[in-house]
């Protein structure tokens, strides 16, 4: 689980406008997101209607080099 301590800046009427985590609370943050983002296209991906394509064409396709 992620553990987050958060420290909130508030403006004169006491409501909170802002929150400060140190650098390493954010990164774990950020990586998080990203795990999450990747988890869902991979979901989405599963879900549709593509074809399967063999790995040594993925990677040909994919490959800068073999590119024309």
């Amino acid at each position: 689980m992620l553990s987050i301590h958060p420290q909130y800046v508030v403006n004169a009427d006491r409501k909170r406008t802002a929150v400060l985590i140190s650098a390493a609370e954010w990164e774990k943050v950020l990586e998080a997101l990203e795990e999450l983002d990747d988890i869902r296209q991979y979901d989405a991906a599963k879900a549709g209607p593509q074809e399967a394509v063999p790995f040594a064409q993925a990677m040909h396709e994919i490959e800068p080099e073999n590119r024309a």
